[in-house]
């Protein structure tokens, strides 16, 4: 195919292509390598140094995906720019470790600009679609002017370094909201989006159990606390699994046909990278406490991470509650309690065995399935 014809985002069959499927495991792997600088320093430093590589490294994958439900290709040129994507996205994970300050974050930042400058090429590729034009052309001036800046931070040292990086975030995560508002969009597909971000959530649940499965191998002796922690973490991830596929369906088709829907798909994007975030901190939290044997105390601060991540993840899960795009007003009031039940229960409680917080976890994910299950006919609902 030597000229690319865009896909249209009203081909019922769309989904996702195995050069997608492909690009999501580099992530994968980004992911687990970011997370393990957190595994070797599990306090509050290490969980803000996590937070903001993962919301660099999901803000490439989501500048992707939101590009290729509207504008994607299967030419030669389209793969060979997701080729580049996919190796600037392993540079930033070889530079995942040390402090932000340092030079190993230079080299994140110069990798993740990269990665959005490639962003950039896809976009200008996609403006002789006349109806399409001025939002591409939107999006490719944001997107390379927010490249520019991070690539300049490469060269400077903090705190100007810090300065911005504030703002390209801005640039990287305000402006695509606003030239949506401005321009008048153009929808992303209603089956392929929802399942590109759930499959990216299937990753993260995999990462999980891989996670835990690395404490498992601190175990010569299985203790019972030891195996009720494992028994607890491995339920935590299918739970979570079973309240976002089968509870709030999340994954599931759902057109967008008015300024509200649009809205709420916006709300239900975001709402991700909470979900994602948590996952990760819950996994890794599992692992450290698998590790301990499950009856030593975890450090205080790594009490606290663990309680944040599973807290976060129900947080998550009552905005995507709140925010299902072609449904109905819902309440999500019980998650945000659960949450902050989680969260009291790892700041009070630090002096108590975790697992007892992995299994307070593990109830409040059995409460919501048992509480809201599926409507009739397959549509998503959550009520108090």
């Amino acid at each position: 195919m030597t000229t690319a014809t865009l896909q249209t985002v009203s081909e019922a069959d769309r989904r996702a292509t195995w050069l997608e499927l492909f690009f999501d495991l580099a992530f994968a792997a980004a992911i687990a390598e970011v997370g393990s600088v957190l595994s070797g320093d599990y306090s509050l430093r290490g969980l803000l140094q996590f937070g903001f590589l993962f919301l660099l490294i999901w803000s490439a994958w989501v500048g992707h995906t939101l590009f290729s439900s509207r504008f994607d290709t299967d030419d030669l040129v389209q793969r060979v720019l997701t080729l580049a994507q996919m190796f600037a996205v392993a540079v930033m994970a070889v530079n995942a470790e040390g402090p932000l300050g340092g030079r190993t974050s230079a080299g994140f930042a110069a990798a993740y600009a990269a990665l959005r400058l490639v962003l950039m090429a896809q976009y200008l590729r996609a403006r002789f679609q006349e109806r399409a034009r001025d939002l591409v052309t939107g999006h490719a001036m944001v997107v390379g002017a927010g490249a520019v800046v991070w690539l300049a931070s490469a060269f400077i040292g903090a705190p100007v370094r810090f300065v911005l990086w504030g703002l390209a975030l801005a640039l990287d995560l305000g402006a695509p909201v606003v030239l949506h508002a401005r321009t008048g969009g153009r929808p992303h597909h209603p089956a392929h989006l929802p399942e590109r971000f759930g499959l990216f959530t299937l990753i993260l649940l995999g990462e999980s159990l891989a996670a835990m499965m690395t404490g498992m191998k601190h175990q010569e002796y299985w203790s019972t606390p030891a195996a009720a922690a494992a028994a607890a973490g491995i339920g935590v991830a299918f739970a979570i699994w079973w309240c976002y596929f089968h509870v709030l369906r999340a994954a599931s088709p759902r057109p967008v046909q008015s300024p509200r829907e649009a809205m709420q798909q916006r709300r239900w994007a975001s709402a991700h990278l909470p979900l994602g975030l948590g996952i990760a901190l819950t996994a890794i939290g599992v692992e450290q406490v698998i590790a301990h044997g499950g009856s030593h105390p975890l450090s205080r601060e790594g009490t606290w991470v663990l309680s944040i991540g599973g807290a976060v993840v129900l947080a998550a899960l009552a905005g995507l509650a709140g925010n299902l795009p072609g449904t109905g007003p819902v309440n999500a009031r019980p998650g945000w309690a659960l949450a902050g039940l989680v969260l009291a229960a790892g700041i009070v409680g630090t002096s108590l065995p975790p697992v007892l917080l992995l299994l307070l976890l593990l109830g409040s994910g059995l409460l919501l399935i048992a509480l809201h299950g599926p409507a009739e006919g397959g549509a998503a609902r959550i009520s108090g």
